[in-house]
């Protein structure tokens, strides 16, 4: 498989229609981000505690 980037405004709505079509046919799929995958952790009961850092004076 291989990997293209894109850089497009999100803002032009014909650009992003056309990625969304794109990603609806399975033609390409979309990386989650670090922050992403780990709120979808949480949400599916993957992840059971959550550790802070503790503050330090």
């Amino acid at each position: 498989m291989a990997t293209i980037t894109l850089e497009y405004d999100i803002r032009n709505k014909q650009a992003k229609q056309m990625i969304e079509i794109i990603q609806s046919l399975g033609l390409a799929t979309r990386k989650k981000s670090g922050l992403e995958e780990a709120l979808e952790d949480v949400a599916k009961g993957r992840v059971t505690t959550i550790h802070t850092p503790k503050n330090k004076k």
